[in-house]
């Protein structure tokens, strides 16, 4: 386990990081989010000693990293996927960094191997991808077959296989029982990833959630039915039940349309709930329901939401950027 302890850092009068305490638990892939300029890569420096910190620590199963005596052991990175001397070839890369570390060639070809990397192994890096050298970042970062692993952006610059490769991976590495902390930009992708998420901005820690935690607000559950009529006699029923529901008809508007409402979950309550109490309760006031599905929000929208005021940019309009159609 990782476990930040009120880490702040300050450059001359600039504060990066301000007090920040999070952990990142084994067996568990922990994303790290946060706006542009909001502290995350400065913290994952931080963390592993190539930043001093101004205040507070990170221990890495409650020792200090300066201690750790076998540090490719206990913690792997991939920070920057363009450092790189371009004239060596990938496998010449990492037998520098394995014989620097006191690591066996051996592992250097099985790591390339575990990133798809084999073919490509020695052909000059300066001719790699963006991608590949993503690849071989991680390479690199699994040479010492360490105990955490500290990732920033991973999947930039890979293309949708390399992505949806990335993440298998990522999720295989922590399944063996690593303590994983990511960070990434793609929020959709992200959802897909982390078990859990530690959310900053301006340097600042906003939360630290589950998941489930953080995705649990702004659900809903939506319901179909037949047509006007019965759309006004269910929302007449769920409001008499206690729920807070929306309420539209289609687009025709008529008697025989259909109506479409909305039901909120409150915070706390598992949508699976709130469905079936809609449910009975279109049941009991004999309305068909022809439609019933929960709608919450991804983790875009939520992520949004929770930095709102930690954004360094803001754009309230394309109006301006993008003229429309004639003018």
């Amino acid at each position: 386990m990782i476990t930040v302890e009120k880490m702040s850092k300050r450059y001359g009068r600039f504060q990066a990081v301000e007090d920040l305490s999070f952990t990142v638990p084994d067996a568990a892939v922990t994303g790290f989010l946060g706006p542009n300029g909001s502290g995350k890569s400065t913290t994952m420096r931080c963390v592993l000693g190539l930043d001093r910190p101004s205040q507070g620590q990170a221990l890495f199963d409650g020792e200090g990293f300066a201690q750790v005596a076998d540090k490719p052991a206990v913690a792997g990175a991939l920070l920057e996927a363009t450092w790189f001397t371009p004239g060596r070839s990938g496998r010449s890369h990492l037998k520098v960094l394995a014989r620097g570390a006191g690591i066996a060639d051996s592992r250097v070809d099985k790591c390339l191997q575990l990133v798809g990397l084999s073919s490509a192994g020695d052909k000059r890096v300066g001719g790699y991808s963006l991608g590949m050298k993503q690849r071989l970042g991680l390479a690199g970062a699994l040479l010492g077959d360490p105990s955490h692993l500290i990732l920033d952006e991973p999947v930039n610059g890979l293309d949708p296989e390399g992505v949806s490769w990335m993440r298998r991976t990522i999720r295989a590495l922590a399944g063996e029982g690593r303590a994983v902390l990511v960070s990434s930009h793609l929020l959709s992708e992200m959802q897909q990833t982390a078990d859990r998420l530690v959310v900053i901005g301006k340097g600042r820690m906003i939360g630290e959630y589950s998941m489930e935690e953080f995705l649990a607000g702004g659900a809903r559950v939506v319901v179909e039915t037949v047509d006007a009529r019965s759309g006004q006699a269910l929302s007449t029923a769920l409001g008499n039940a206690g729920f807070t529901a929306g309420y539209a008809v289609g687009e025709n508007a008529g008697e025989a349309s259909g109506a479409q409402l909305t039901v909120d979950v409150p915070d706390g309550v598992s949508d699976e709930i709130v469905r079936r109490a809609v449910a009975e309760t279109a049941f009991t006031a004999g309305v068909l329901v022809t439609g019933l599905r929960a709608d919450s929000e991804g983790l875009e929208a939520r992520f949004l939401a929770a930095t709102a005021d930690a954004q360094e940019y803001r754009t309230e309009s394309t109006d301006a950027v993008v003229p429309t159609a004639g003018k």
